[in-house]
């Protein structure tokens, strides 16, 4: 049985089945969305007619990193690679496009991850409950998104000061939207919120920073995306060198424990933003890159497994969302010899990606990699989601020319440097681990046991391995109950 989940209900499970029937709604395994080439043929040719925005149930099988855009069903792996021009490193950089999801955002994957267990075991009941996603911006955006497909009723939780396009959306499609004072850094009032809604028990909190699902969806999603993308590129010499994740609510970073089961000498590199350096100097603080909260240590991040952490200064990522979006950015880029498709698909990194492409040169020039290193990163969303921060750039700053572009490249990606990283010894990372005492023992309601037990490799093992196969048993379970088989 499940860790997670502590008990099947059956009568919710077959009531929850019947509402499935009625709207047409099945749902993928994780290895479905893992390996697309799973997904039977008659859910894949309906794709072929919705688009990937779409309030649809199909859209489900679209939470992977596979989805063709061009033809609307499966290809390989949505990949950008950054080129030496642009970062002034020799090892390649390579990150994985989040804009290709539903949403636009990875953190529909994890939200998935959080909720389906929840849903098929009969512990969420979606004629009473509603789903609480407490979160800093895409966690709850994609939550709302799974909600709308599996018909459940979605509540956002998210700071005041993030981007106007994220509320905007989520009213949109929706969702009850709470607006919590503060910004990015702003997490404990998140939770201060979470422990005011619990009191109703029809509200189920979804907690990204402590849901296992989260990170459980990255290591068997996430982790083997790269893997193939990695075994699939045409080099002679190649070593899987290092991944670089922000930590934020430490579910994508997963990804990186399942890349050290194959490539065992694979660095996991955690990224922060310099305003607020939790991980790198017990610091605090608010900053600009959306997408990453902090001020603590997830529950879910395994940091016995993280090497080292590195700090951003949120105004390089503004710098470099201009130099990559602004037309004479793009222009200047040009004469840096950059090749015309890159240029035109800069704009798949939105602000916290380009704080991972940053923290990416950062480990590349402190272990001095060569052009023999690749370092996997995740570009988890788009511009699309930051324009508005782009036109308060522009009425802040002024229009953007070239020399300023030649000024940002220079300044905030080639004179980088390994300031602001640290490599972690084994008492570095206990001591970030006995961090989390602070927030989920005092505040949250865990145990001094509970937190014994994250420290442990096999606890981790357990959990990003045998879990997923109780899960997609219960999946496989639940779509029998609803009368067809995926």
């Amino acid at each position: 049985m499940s860790s997670i989940i502590k008990h099947l209900d059956h009568d919710v499970i077959k009531k929850t089945a019947t509402r499935c029937r009625e709207r047409g709604i099945l749902i993928p395994t994780f290895a479905q969305l893992r390996t697309p080439s799973l997904i039977p043929q008659n859910i894949q040719d309906g794709l072929s007619k919705i688009g990937l925005w779409d309030i649809n149930p199909l859209n489900l099988f679209r939470i992977t990193w596979k989805n063709d855009v061009r033809t609307g069903l499966f290809g390989g792996v949505n990949y950008l690679e950054i080129p030496q021009c642009i970062t002034g490193v020799k090892a390649r950089i390579i990150g994985l496009v989040g804009k290709y999801f539903p949403t636009g955002a990875h953190k529909v994957g994890a939200a998935f991850g959080c909720l389906v267990p929840r849903l098929v075991s009969g512990e969420f009941d979606p004629t009473r409950h509603k789903a609480v996603w407490p979160s800093t911006g895409n966690f709850c955006r994609g939550g709302a998104f799974d909600c709308a497909l599996l018909d459940c009723t979605a509540v956002a939780i998210l700071p005041e000061e993030m981007s106007k396009e994220r509320f905007a959306w989520l009213k949109e499609i929706g969702a009850e939207v709470i607006a919590t004072p503060g910004c990015e850094s702003n997490v404990k009032e998140i939770y201060d919120k979470c422990w005011e809604l619990k009191k109703d028990p029809n509200n189920i909190i979804f907690n990204q920073f402590e849901e296992y699902g989260n990170p459980i969806w990255h290591y068997n999603v996430t982790g083997p995306a790269i893997e193939e993308m990695f075994n699939g590129l045409d080099l002679e010499t190649k070593r899987a060198a290092a991944f670089i994740s922000a930590t934020g609510s430490a579910g994508t970073i997963a990804a990186g424990d399942y890349l050290k089961t194959k490539y065992p000498h694979l660095k996991i590199v955690a990224s922060e933003a310099m305003q607020c350096p939790t991980l790198l100097m017990n610091g605090f603080g608010g900053h600009r890159i959306e997408g990453i909260g902090d001020k603590h240590v997830p529950w879910v991040h395994n940091v016995r497994n993280t090497d080292a952490v590195t700090a951003i200064d949120d105004e390089d990522c503004m710098r470099v969302l201009r130099l990559f979006n602004e037309p004479a950015g793009r222009e200047y880029l040009g004469f840096c010899a950059v090749n015309k498709h890159v240029i035109n698909n800069l704009p798949l990194l939105g602000i916290s990606s380009i704080g991972n492409l940053l923290a990416a040169i950062k480990t590349a020039k402190y272990f001095e990699m060569n052009e023999n290193d690749v370092i996997f990163t995740i570009f988890t969303d788009s511009t699309d989601l930051y324009k508005s921060r782009l036109e308060e750039l522009r009425d802040e700053i002024g229009d953007y020319t070239v020399v300023q572009a030649a000024k940002d490249h220079a300044a905030a990606i080639e004179h980088q440097g390994i300031e602001y990283f640290k490599e972690l010894s084994y008492y570095d990372r206990k001591s970030l681990h006995n961090l989390k005492y602070f927030t989920w023992v005092e505040q949250q309601g865990r145990t001094v046991e509970e937190l014994n037990a994250l420290w442990e490799p096999e606890f981790w093992r357990e959990m990003f391995e045998d879990e997923v196969r109780v899960f997609d048993r219960m999946i496989t379970d639940f779509n029998t109950e609803i009368g067809t088989t995926t």
